[in-house]
């Protein structure tokens, strides 16, 4: 039901530090994404948490060792998922304090609705210290569904967005699963449409993007992916909203998250 897709880590300590700490929890759309703005997933999706480790002791050639596990339970306890700790090492080539650190779980298509914690535990390797953090995520009840929204600077998604510059292209990516097909096709008929809000909460045009999936979908295909390309053109705060409607079934799912355009002066 869960698998751990990737386990990564960017580091950057200093010597100083003693105590071993995780801070600046958060989960995220996609990595190194856009906060979410709630706990709960849908079946198929993936839950990023990104936080800071701090205290990691640091050789003298600047190179940190340090583990990581994780553990996911339902609301009764009962570990489902355990990655045993991976043992990593990284040189902390531009010095500094904080130490970036991401996690990404994959939620399966067949996952029961519920309560479910993850556990994250850290273990400097060098000093023994070790630290965990727990989150809770709420998987819902399977059904038509925007999952894995992400933004890339690339159209394969394989270059997250950190920082959103003035003059930036990038690429929204968006997965819709729990669709219907047609009787005869074995066809989906799925309607995507990305809208743009300024900081008032009004569209920045009339017409939103749009672009519809009705044909060439595998037959076992879970998920219809669709991208959409924005060109931050000028600062300021806004919100991209992307909504999903099944022609089918009639069924719609919307997900939306703020960006801050810098204007890198």
């Amino acid at each position: 039901m869960w698998t751990t897709l990737t386990l990564l880590s960017a580091l950057s300590v200093t010597p100083g530090q003693t105590d071993l700490s995780l801070t600046h929890v958060r989960s995220t759309l996609g990595l190194l994404g856009p906060q979410r703005s709630t706990n709960a997933l849908s079946p198929g999706d993936i839950l990023y948490l990104s936080f800071d480790i701090e205290g990691i002791s640091v050789d003298e050639q600047g190179t940190v060792r340090y583990s990581m596990a994780i553990e996911v339970s339902d609301s009764n306890g009962k570990v489902l998922y355990k990655l045993a700790p991976k043992k990593s090492e990284a040189k902390m080539s531009l010095g500094g304090t904080r130490v970036p650190a991401y996690a990404q779980i994959s939620v399966g298509l067949e996952a029961p609705p519920g309560e479910y914690s993850c556990k994250i535990t850290v273990q400097d390797l060098v000093s023994g210290k070790s630290k965990s953090i727990m989150r809770s995520a709420k998987v819902l009840a399977k059904d038509f569904a925007l999952v894995r929204t992400s933004v890339s600077v690339d159209l394969d998604g394989e270059y997250p967005v950190v920082v959103f510059g003035c003059g930036q292209g990038i690429w929204v990516r968006s997965d819709a699963v729990g669709f219907a097909r047609n009787g005869s096709s074995k066809q989906p008929h799925v309607t995507f449409t990305l809208r743009v809000l300024d900081e008032r909460g009004e569209p920045v045009y009339d017409k939103p993007m749009t672009n519809t999936v009705k044909k060439d979908v595998p037959e076992k295909a879970p998920a219809v992916p669709m991208a959409f390309p924005l060109s931050l053109n000028r600062p300021g705060k806004f919100t991209v909203e992307l909504l999903a409607r099944d022609e089918i079934s009639g069924k719609k799912a919307k997900t939306s998250f703020p960006i801050s355009v810098h204007s890198g002066q």
